[in-house]
């Protein structure tokens, strides 16, 4: 993954962390590319000093005991944090990828092959965050990272123990990402369920089959208004026809109509199979197409074996530098109390969204990997056998034979 230089004013460590330059930024802190001492790759994510007060550490603090909390194959592993450090800082797991966002919009939507695959893997880990009683709640397309060990979930920012009767959200007001947010959600309904991510989830998939989300408007009023009328459908068009009925369930209005987690898992498996693969084959082909590049200068080392991936060539170390329109932010702002809009202006509180390296845009090839040979060693040749070597070889062997005790 490409980063960005160390500002000036950037630490250049924190928590025994070496940081080594810019991944990405938003409006309540930095997230920075680190190492730690024994060489283990980290996101370490810093609140800015602008907006360091008490409920902001109050907020990272809860982030930093969610994120404690869960555990998976599909989730960014929590490392260390400190909320009560000077600069609040918190380390996860370093994913090598681009977003799901940024990976659509510079090489386009997937096929319906890889967003049921995409699917079935999301839905599964959330459903394993679920049992540990929590609600991601801020689910979208920048908070999917395509790894080289297939995508995985970032920022629980926003989650919360499903059974928790406060949070830190101040009376009437909303938290997440229009976008993606279910009706419910909108109206600020609490306290939110496990439907709540299954919508996001739809909303997910929908933008990686179309580049496009349920429900789009200049104006976020509108846009409330929108997501929060029954008689206004969700914006399907583009969405192949075998993924329809699933998507049209998953974001249905009414949070009971919605399927569970689960289901999504097996009727992501029906599809997947429809085409004649198994589940593991269509992660496989996710995996091999969303890949990132491998750059001469990554952080993390080359596996000398890989398994049922393709073969990767090193590109040129000049970063693609096609710009990407801005991200949807997460907002927290009073819920509408008419479905027209209104004359106020919401307060927006922009949560930090992980940035990814530029990514290879469409229409290149598949790049291949290339082993270097180990210094001092010729690659070896194949080796010939006479007829004349393999009958001495044959009279050596059944010599020996004749003279073991054995």
């Amino acid at each position: 993954m490409q980063t960005t230089p160390l500002s000036p004013e950037d630490p250049t460590e924190l928590g025994g962390f070496e940081l080594l330059g810019r991944i990405g930024h938003g409006g309540m802190g930095q997230v920075y590319l680190g190492e730690s001492q024994g060489g283990e790759p980290a996101a370490v994510k810093i609140i800015k000093p602008s907006v360091v007060d008490s409920e902001a550490r109050a907020r990272f603090a809860q982030e930093i005991e969610v994120l404690k909390t869960i555990w998976g194959p599909r989730i960014a592993a929590f490392l260390d944090a400190d909320p009560e450090a000077e600069r609040p800082w918190l380390a996860t797991e370093y994913v090598d990828g681009p977003d799901l966002r940024r990976y659509v919009t510079l090489n386009g939507p997937l096929s319906s092959l890889l967003v049921a695959s995409l699917g079935a893997t999301l839905a599964e880990a959330l459903a394993g965050v679920h049992k540990q009683g929590l609600v991601h709640r801020d689910l979208k397309p920048a908070n999917v990272l395509l790894g080289p060990n297939g995508p995985k979930i970032i920022d629980f920012g926003l989650a919360v123990f499903t059974e928790a009767s406060t949070t830190l959200t101040a009376p009437n007001t909303v938290m997440g990402t229009p976008a993606c947010m279910p009706p419910e959600q909108a109206n600020g309904v609490k306290p939110l369920t496990a439907p709540v991510d299954v919508y996001a989830l739809g909303a997910v998939l929908l933008y990686a089959a179309t580049g496009h989300h349920p429900y789009q408007a200049e104006n976020i009023h509108v846009l409330f208004h929108l997501i929060t009328d029954a008689s206004k459908d969700p914006d399907l068009s583009d969405v192949p026809e075998e993924l329809a009925p699933l998507l049209t369930s998953m974001l249905a209005f009414e949070a009971d109509a919605r399927p569970t987690l689960a289901e999504v898992v097996q009727r992501c498996r029906t599809l997947i199979e429809a085409q004649g693969l198994k589940v593991a084959q269509a992660r496989r082909r996710l995996t091999a197409q969303t890949a990132p590049t491998v750059h001469t200068d990554a952080p993390l080392p080359l596996p000398q074996t890989v398994h049922d991936a393709p073969t990767r060539s090193v590109p040129p170390t000049e970063p693609v530098t096609q710009p990407l329109p801005p991200a949807p932010p997460t907002v927290a702002f009073p819920p509408p109390q008419d479905v027209s809009p209104g004359p106020y202006t919401p307060t927006l509180r922009t949560e930090p969204d992980t940035e990814s390296a530029p990514w290879v845009p469409a229409g290149t090839e598949p790049p291949s990997v290339l082993l270097p040979q180990p210094r001092g060693r010729r690659p070896a040749t194949p080796v010939r056998h006479s007829a004349q070597a393999r009958k001495v070889a044959q009279q050596l062997r059944e010599s020996y034979a004749q003279r073991a005790a054995f």
